[in-house]
């Protein structure tokens, strides 16, 4: 069918219409409080649904599809793991956020071990975010990209070249309501964009059902009797090294789920701050485990649609269909096989899906430049009028430092080679950090003992030992045959080791001390 003016039209006017609303949502912003929390007092209806657009939107869109396309369905187990780790966060986490006015995460930390590891948590976020967003704004641009190429717009243009115009298209329009409206238009347009993207998935569903080469008995000789359904593996095949290298097996994927939901909702400023600006602790806590409820739902629903992609293809290669990647197969199907209007309303809800996760990061990124980084260090006290100003100035650089971040993950993932599908390169990336922050956090409220040399210590402890346990060029440095851990395990990994390298040096120092 291909990309009609028509959708092209619908395509405009819903990005304006997104830039407009964002603007009339936000508000009067009077000081950075309002720009970053929203003066707090947000519904916890509206905040469920900003977490979930916010940590899956785009990368959930186009590359949940694309992991069923290329596998099974053993990516559900994760999920499992995610709404566990979310229900123990919005017991023991959130309680502790709510005592007192926190702008940030990482005020616990403060609090309990001071000021310099309230700053090695902080540029661990930011550089988290840097790369992970990264992704997450590279995989925004799938859908245009393949949209330019497969209209033949700009036919001079290589595939970076497209997936650059892409991002930077992207990274202005976003910037335009996040500048001016802050967390309150971000969070309304979470609300809107998440419908929007999730009824043009069931539409995508639909259309795939009721055209496929061969029917349901297509679906059955491909898919189900291929294995492709499976969703439980147990993995265990005698080999430990084998076993804990497995990223959806059962054990790995449920405690990896679990404790990086613990790091992601309980330590990561970008989704902490939507439970804090709901303003009280139930309605932070109604917000957080709902959101468990819905991600698996969601997570569900956009496997079954990489397994009918991967039918009505007729398991066909990715080289063999044309495409750079196996993340482009969901909107090489939305470009080419959607009626008219309907294509250009999908590709635009995930635009504007994509660009509520780029808004948010943007938020909280310049929140963290501003309490954790700036104020502090300022000797002159600056009014609400002069914070608010930073705070806008702040989000224009993260922007533009997040597109060059977009632009070398564009660069990675077109080169020749295998390469992971963006969501499991952007968890990868997230997991790795996090274990470092949740491991800070657990020793600042499981240790009496902790001291802030012992925290840091153990913090930059678990970042490095991970290096060691990761594919790459550090692990290639180790003599034999190295142990290779699964994605889903960094955090859990990097956590236990800042937890246990804290506790340890903390009763060394008391047993000294003592003699």
């Amino acid at each position: 069918m291909g990309f009609s003016a028509i959708d092209y039209a619908v395509w405009v006017v819903y990005m304006i219409g997104v830039a407009y609303f964002g603007l009339r949502a936000s508000g009067n912003q009077n000081s950075a409080k309002d720009y970053f929390l929203g003066g707090s007092g947000l519904p916890w209806w509206a905040v469920l649904f900003s977490v979930v657009a916010t940590e899956t939107s785009t990368l959930t869109f186009i590359s949940i599809p694309a992991v069923a396309y290329g596998g099974n369905l053993t990516f559900l187990q994760i999920t499992i793991g995610y709404f566990i780790g979310r229900v123990i966060v919005a017991l023991i986490f959130l309680p502790r956020y709510f005592e007192g006015e926190m702008f940030t995460a990482y005020t616990f930390l403060e609090r309990r071990f001071g000021p310099s590891m309230r700053n090695a948590t902080s540029i661990t976020f930011m550089f988290t975010r840097l790369l992970a967003d990264g992704v997450r704004l590279f995989a925004t641009a799938i859908p245009l990209a393949v949209l330019l190429r497969l209209g033949g717009a700009f036919p001079e243009m290589g595939d970076f070249e497209l997936y650059g115009l892409s991002i930077l298209v992207i990274t202005f329009i976003t910037l335009i309501y996040t500048f001016l409206g802050g967390i309150k238009a971000v969070v309304w347009m979470d609300v809107v964009q998440l419908g929007v993207y999730l009824g043009g998935a069931i539409i995508a569903a639909v259309l795939l059902m009721n055209n496929l080469p061969d029917g349901w008995s297509g679906f059955e000789t491909l898919v189900v009797d291929s294995g492709k359904t499976q969703w439980f593996d147990w993995g265990w095949k005698g080999d430990w090294k084998a076993f804990l290298s497995q990223p959806y097996t059962f054990v790995i994927a449920l405690i990896g789920g679990a404790v990086f939901s613990l790091a992601s909702h309980g330590t990561d400023h970008l989704l902490v701050q939507r439970l804090l600006a709901t303003g009280s602790l139930k309605s932070g806590q109604k917000a957080l485990i709902g959101s468990g409820i819905i991600v698996i739902i969601q997570f569900s629903m956009f496997l079954f649609i990489g397994l009918l992609l991967y039918t009505f293809y007729e398991a066909a290669s990715i080289e063999s269909l044309g495409l750079s990647t196996q993340d482009e197969i969901f909107a090489k199907y939305i470009v080419e096989q959607m009626p008219a209007g309907i294509s250009g309303l999908i590709v635009a809800a995930l635009f504007a899906a994509a660009m509520s996760s780029l808004s948010s990061s943007l938020n909280a990124l310049a929140s963290t430049t501003l309490y954790d980084i700036y104020l502090p260090y300022q000797k002159r006290v600056l009014t609400t009028l002069q914070e608010l100003k930073i705070s806008r100035v702040i989000t224009l650089v993260w922007g533009a430092v997040l597109s060059i971040s977009a632009l070398f993950f564009a660069s990675l993932q077109l080169k020749s080679g295998e390469r992971p599908t963006v969501v499991e390169l952007g968890l990868g990336i997230a997991s790795y950090t996090y274990g470092g922050l949740l491991g800070a956090f657990l020793l600042g409220m499981l240790s009496n003992k902790a001291k802030t040399k012992h925290a840091l210590v153990g913090f930059f402890v678990g970042l490095g030992s991970l290096l060691f346990m990761v594919n790459g060029p550090v692990q290639n440095l180790l003599p034999g045959e190295p142990l290779e851990l699964a994605w889903p395990l960094y955090t859990a990994v990097g956590a236990l080791i800042v937890v246990i390298t804290g506790q340890v040096l903390a009763l060394f120092s008391e047993y000294k001390v003592s003699r």
